[in-house]
């Protein structure tokens, strides 16, 4: 069977698919990569292009999406199926590489957590009961990666070239999946991946924003599933 490689996003670890690691276990190998360890997509990608198997189906969320595209680009051949989640095929604008440049400098001078806690962690998610928890784990997440890391994926996202032409060139059975209220990665995003992709599959995943997996992780394994057993 197929393994199945998870790419989590920006300042997040294999937790971010936790509810779908659990479902999904039973039914083929998994493995995460990490995306920690360098300061360019280009380079991410050929550190887990070394440690991946030969084949493997391919899902990423956010920056995780990111890095998928460019594995794709670097081994359209190892890809055996392909899911981006709530992420953005095209290169970074340059109002947000201004925006970033100043979270970059406020987390050099030690204000990670101010940095997670007031601009990124309120464009996440939806009103819910589980809102906190959610947060709190993303917290946890990102704190425990610490500031280098923050810098290596800034400046890896901040210079990340358009895969546009990426996705065109692929055929494989594909899914673009998001959540319904996502404000960073918006549905037109994913519009236009699905429209790119040839044997693409478009899943919006109602009372969710930017982080489906555990918003509603029910409704986002089921898409997973349908999309592995195609």
């Amino acid at each position: 069977m197929t393994p199945l490689l998870l790419l989590p996003g920006m300042m997040c670890d294999a937790r971010l698919f936790f509810p779908q690691i659990a479902a999904i276990s039973g039914r083929r190998p998994i493995m995460t990569a990490p995306t920690d360890s360098g300061n360019s997509i280009q380079d991410l990608a050929r550190q887990v292009l070394a440690i991946a198997p030969p084949r493997f189906a391919l899902a990423g969320l956010s920056m995780g999406g990111i890095l998928a595209m460019e594995l794709l680009r670097q081994a359209p051949d190892r890809v055996d199926r392909l899911a981006l989640l709530d992420t953005n095929p095209r290169a970074e604008l340059d109002a947000i590489k201004i925006r970033r440049g100043t979270q970059m400098e406020a987390v050099k001078a030690g204000g990670l957590g101010a940095v997670m806690r007031d601009e990124m962690k309120p464009n996440y998610l939806v009103d819910s009961p589980r809102k906190q928890e959610i947060l709190d784990l993303c917290m946890d997440m990102a704190m425990g990666l610490g500031p280098q890391v923050f810098l290596n994926q800034s400046y890896a996202l901040r210079d990340r070239p358009d895969q546009q032409e990426t996705l065109a060139a692929y055929t494989g059975a594909s899914l673009v999946l998001c959540g319904r209220y996502d404000s960073l990665c918006p549905l037109e995003r994913h519009e236009l991946m699905h429209g790119l992709l040839a044997n693409s599959r478009l899943e919006i995943i109602e009372d969710a924003g930017h982080l489906p997996t555990l918003e509603q992780p029910e409704l986002t394994t089921a898409a997973l599933i349908r999309w592995l057993e195609d």
